[in-house]
């Protein structure tokens, strides 16, 4: 099931979902969420791998869901967001006109989106904030998340770096605080690089308090990880940030998927402000 605000990106996570060869059906109405089910569940359907893409989401929507969750043992939620004043960037430039648009201004419209489906990102299973992703990053998203399904069910792990400068990421489980560790930045021979060259890994890595820190980080994550997984999460999001999100996070980020293979995990590490 993908929900999300108008302008987010449904149409992009469409096409994604495609692309891996799912079966896709766009712009279902809520009444018929549970009959498709039935219909990827008989024997003359023939889908197992079924996208529902949903403009809306409703009470009646949410009794369909929860019905479908009854009948199929995998039903995952995603639910599309994106700031406010990136949506009036994206409505204002493709001049399409927002459908919640009434006699008030586009913000208002965005906004009564935002709280109508707000019971859908309250129920999803992985929300996706498309502020900061252009479509091709939007597809490689999903793909990361999704390419596996049906063969591979284990919890899938991402190590997000950030820049705090440029806001805290909205789609993250835990979130670390970096600032404590020496910048590289004061360093005009350093300023240049990033997290993933040695000279910075040795820089912010190799310090006593960075080691003590990994340490630590270490055994809260052997801890907690397979706890998320027993749970029944699917997905979970660990995030790093500093300043800028080019240095210090990038490094830790680095050190800790390394240190996740070592005990079996396949993380995917990623940087939003690397390049910033």
């Amino acid at each position: 099931m993908v929900s999300g605000l108008s302008g987010a990106g449904r149409s992009v996570a469409a096409g994604a979902f495609e692309d891996l060869g799912w079966f896709v059906i766009d712009n279902l109405p809520g009444a018929l969420v549970s009959k498709v089910g039935d219909l990827a569940l008989s024997a003359t359907g023939g889908y197992d791998r079924v996208a529902l893409v949903m403009g809306g989401y409703d009470e009646e929507v949410s009794t369909e869901v929860e019905a479908l969750r009854a009948q199929v043992e995998d039903v995952r939620v995603v639910f599309l967001e994106a700031s406010t004043d990136v949506l009036v960037r994206r409505y204002e430039s493709t001049k399409r006109r927002h459908p919640h648009l009434g006699e008030g201004s586009l913000i208002e419209a965005i906004e009564l989106e935002r709280k109508h489906l707000g019971p859908a990102r309250a129920a999803a299973d992985l929300v996706v904030d498309t502020s900061e992703l252009n479509p091709h990053q939007l597809r490689e998203r999903i793909t990361w998340h999704f390419q596996d399904i049906g063969v591979d069910t284990s919890m899938r792990l991402t190590l997000l770096s950030f820049g705090f400068k440029h806001g805290v990421p909205l789609d993250v489980d835990l979130v670390f605080d970096c600032r404590f560790l020496p910048n590289p930045h004061w360093d005009a021979e350093l300023r240049p690089l990033t997290g993933k060259d040695p000279e910075i890994q040795e820089y912010v890595i190799d310090r006593p308090s960075a080691q003590r820190f990994l340490e630590d980080l270490e055994r809260m994550l052997e801890h907690l990880l397979p706890e998320y997984e027993e749970e029944g999460k699917s997905y979970l999001t660990v995030a790093f940030g500093c300043t800028g999100g080019r240095h210090r996070s990038v490094a830790v980020a680095e050190s800790v998927g390394r240190l996740l293979k070592e005990k079996g995990w396949q993380p995917r590490v990623t940087h939003r402000d690397i390049d910033r």
